[in-house]
């Protein structure tokens, strides 16, 4: 035990990351109270650290009283290897995607049991969408995910069937046998396809960015009204990312 913390085996490294950990796409914005209901800490000890963590910069005050992610910790995340030179890499196409179609254009990579949005492109012509950059999405139940499921690994893709798959909407997949055959669909034809099977009325198309040695880096999908024909987007989609994958080597 260190620094007065009663709790054997927590750090103070420790505590300052279950504070950090507060935060995520649901929770931009927290006060101190909901910081120290959801870390677990004592309202006393999370203001400690809460003042640690603003005179360093990861954490500011608002004007409401609530903190947010500071500009410090931002810049520090921002130079992640994997992520920083896949977007710097994905971006034009992405954009050269959105130009030809005038659908939402989304990246993704594996996180856990997730797929991780890491860049967006929105569209105000097409189907409106709730992912933000930070996010997950489910595996089984988008494009993307399935896009990273199928290149995942027969062992990650046994994990994820040992779990309970939540069923979002009626057409979501959910059985095993059925997801088996999907993802080796997806590997056999180079793409994968959600029709509203995470949202009513929306259907996307992915395509999976491969490293040279045919394992996964992330996925490159479209979303759009469920009205869309998806056919029409395949080829634009599996360009784009083929165009990432060989621009990163």
């Amino acid at each position: 035990m260190a620094g007065g913390i009663t709790t054997p085996g927590q750090t103070v490294s420790r505590r300052l990351l279950m504070v950090l950990d507060c935060f995520d796409v649901a929770h931009p914005a927290l006060t101190l109270t909901q910081v120290a209901r959801r870390s677990g800490l004592p309202v006393s000890t999370a203001r400690r650290l809460i003042g640690e963590l603003c005179a360093w910069g990861g954490l500011e005050l608002l004007s409401d009283g609530r903190y947010r992610v500071g500009m410090h910790l931002w810049r520090v995340g921002s130079l992640a290897p994997r992520q920083r030179d896949l977007r710097e890499s994905a971006v034009p196409y992405m954009h050269d995607l959105y130009q030809a179609t005038q659908e939402n254009i989304q990246l993704t990579v594996l996180e856990d049991q997730h797929a991780l949005c890491i860049e967006k492109i929105n569209s105000n012509k097409s189907v409106p969408t709730k992912t933000h950059v930070g996010g997950h999405l489910p595996l089984h139940a988008t494009a993307v995910g399935k896009a990273l499921l199928a290149f995942a690994g027969e062992d990650f893709l046994r994990v994820l069937l040992d779990t309970r798959l939540p069923r979002l909407t009626a057409y979501t997949i959910t059985e095993p046998g059925r997801l088996v055959a999907a993802m080796a669909g997806v590997r056999k034809g180079g793409v994968a396809f959600s029709l509203e099977e995470m949202t009513l009325g929306a259907v996307s198309v992915a395509a999976p960015i491969l490293k040279v040695d045919g394992t996964i880096r992330a996925a490159l999908g479209i979303v759009a009204h469920s009205h869309t024909a998806l056919d029409r987007l395949v080829p634009a989609v599996r360009t784009a990312a083929l165009g990432i994958a060989r621009s990163m080597g």
